[in-house]
């Protein structure tokens, strides 16, 4: 790619390894002309009825609605850079850190991030869930629901073509130009008409180094 090209990697906050990719393809932008937009999916909206699961908010403090309904409140009044600064700061909390989610987090992860440590309060509103659905449902429609997070939208081989998928998941993420091979790579499967799957037996902890 001779243009910067944009990226969206669908997330939900929660993820260990979503936050590593993540963390892979800033390195990416960095060494590819590649512009990152982080922007939400909510796996409880996508487990819900999944062996007989519900997607009501049934985990007290540490729910999953939290984070993803305050992601979505940043992105609408701020646009989307900032939701990939909150990210970052709610990653460093929760990966990192290990802090427990809940309105705290929240508040300290918005100021952290330069934001309104108010729009925490969200966290236990359904004000944002129909804006919530819709990026979730925007993110996984073009890999359907047989899959979690990350999602990824990339440029395919043919301009104007996008192309989406699940992945990569990986530890630690690469650094430097070794996360521009590792993105070289995955365009050039991802882009291949027909191919579907590349996968072997996950045998290492997420890590964050």
């Amino acid at each position: 790619m001779s243009e910067r090209a944009s990226v969206d990697m669908f997330f939900d906050p929660v993820c260990p390894w979503a936050w590593i990719t993540s963390r892979w393809l800033l390195e990416v932008e960095r060494v590819r002309p590649v512009d990152i937009r982080f922007r939400v999916m909510s796996l409880v909206v996508l487990n819900a009825g999944r062996d007989g699961r519900s997607d009501g908010d049934q985990d007290g403090p540490e729910s999953k609605w939290g984070p993803v309904r305050v992601c979505v409140a940043v992105e609408q009044r701020y646009g989307s850079a900032a939701v990939g600064r909150l990210y970052t700061a709610l990653g460093n909390r929760i990966h990192i850190d290990r802090e427990e989610r809940g309105p705290e987090l929240y508040r300290a992860a918005l100021a952290d991030a330069g934001l309104d440590p108010a729009l925490a309060d969200v966290a236990g509103s359904t004000g944002y869930d129909e804006a919530l659905r819709a990026s979730h449902d925007a993110g996984m429609k073009p890999v359907g629901q047989d899959v979690g997070t990350p999602v990824i939208h990339a440029p395919g081989p043919v301009p104007g073509e996008t192309v989406a998928f699940f992945g990569p998941v990986i530890t630690p993420a690469p650094k430097g130009e070794a996360a521009g091979r590792l993105w070289d790579g995955v365009l050039l499967v991802a882009g291949t008409p027909g191919f579907y799957e590349l996968k072997r037996t996950r045998n290492e902890r997420p890590s964050f180094d």
